[in-house]
């Protein structure tokens, strides 16, 4: 029997995502692939596989699910309610799914993107070197009810293994550097956005995330003469009404708005994953510490596969067995309940 997952239900945006194309940009294609690819080292940590299998990005709704043949999936990025056969699952944690089990998952209690995963990634065809749908360039297309997804053979799955996840699902500070027109912005424009607490608007996608705010605009000089060019992810365009909107992966290749700084990469899931609503405030760092935190970044996402913890823990491998409360609770079978 060949090995699938049918989607028996579909939420509203559904994609297989992986990490997308690098180098396209000369030729008109922006990177594309998961809006949180944090998420996917995650799965890739908790199946034990590789992060550039392709997962199902899930925008804040899931659907119901089931598997032709017995295999594990992961579940990560923003936190969706999850069931299999009626009995709940822990969200960022593998699990065994049995062919025929009904996997149903709900909308998003935390965040934007969620993602499901299956042991050796889902094996839809590759174009122009990856099986990310990139549906501004109509690479692709949005999964949707009755669509059975291919799964890739693998030699090993693991299932019953959890991960702390990292706390991006809420907005927050986002860190920025300068970027080709900051210095087109006044000092004291800068220092105001930079104060400035913003909500992530609802006008946003995978192209790109408004920001909003009561306060006035900021506008650069000179910023209706600026001559289109390149388009870096996490650029922060001002739009002609003054509004900031974060650029995303799969947001156009060359702009002419001027950008008053760009967001740091281990910054953009943050980004992505806020909520509409959601408090976001900009920060201003240097060039030098922005080099120093993607390095310390992309050291956390290597180290990810050792912090991937077991379900349920095998005593015999509890180092600090001892700090442990074990008896709390006890009770005597003689003594009188009531005394």
């Amino acid at each position: 029997m060949s090995a699938h997952l049918k989607i028996l239900s579909a939420g509203p945006a559904m994609s297989l995502q992986d990490m997308g194309r690098e180098g396209y940009l000369a030729h008109g294609l922006t990177r594309g692939g998961a809006a949180d690819r944090l998420a996917l080292h995650e799965g890739a940590a908790l199946l034990g596989q590789s992060a550039d299998c392709a997962a199902l990005e899930m925008v804040g709704m899931g659907g119901t699910f089931e598997a032709t043949v017995d295999t594990v999936i992961a579940l990560t990025g923003a936190r969706m309610g999850a069931t299999l056969d009626g009995a709940p699952l822990t969200w960022h944690a593998s699990h065994a799914l049995p062919a025929g089990a009904k996997l149903v998952i709900g909308g998003a209690q935390a965040g934007t993107y969620g993602y499901l995963h299956v042991a050796g990634g889902f094996r839809t065809p590759v174009v122009m070197h990856a099986r990310a749908s990139h549906l501004n360039a109509q690479i692709g297309a949005l999964c949707h009810s009755g669509d059975a997804l291919p799964i890739a053979a693998t030699a090993s799955a693991r299932s019953g293994y959890f991960l702390t996840p990292d706390p991006r699902l809420q907005g927050g500070t986002i860190r920025v550097i300068t970027s080709f027109q900051s210095d087109q912005f006044s000092q004291e424009t800068r220092d105001r956005f930079a104060a400035t607490s913003f909500q992530r608007d609802a006008r946003g996608n995978r192209q790109g995330v408004r920001m909003h705010t009561d306060a006035d605009g900021f506008y650069a000089t000179d910023g209706l003469s600026i001559v289109s060019e390149v388009i870096t992810t996490g650029d922060i365009q001002i739009a002609g009404d003054g509004a900031p909107y974060v650029l995303m992966c799969e947001s156009q290749t060359t702009g002419g708005y001027p950008r008053i700084g760009t967001v740091i990469p281990c910054d953009l899931p943050k980004v992505a994953q806020a909520p509409v609503g959601a408090p976001v405030q900009f920060e201003f760092i240097s060039h030098a510490e922005a080099i120093e935190i993607e390095k310390r970044a992309r050291n956390e996402v290597k180290a990810l596969a050792t912090k991937a913890q077991p379900l349920v823990r095998d005593p015999s491998d509890i180092a600090d067995m001892l700090s442990y409360q074990l008896i709390s609770g006890a009770v005597s079978a003689t003594a009188d309940p009531f005394a």
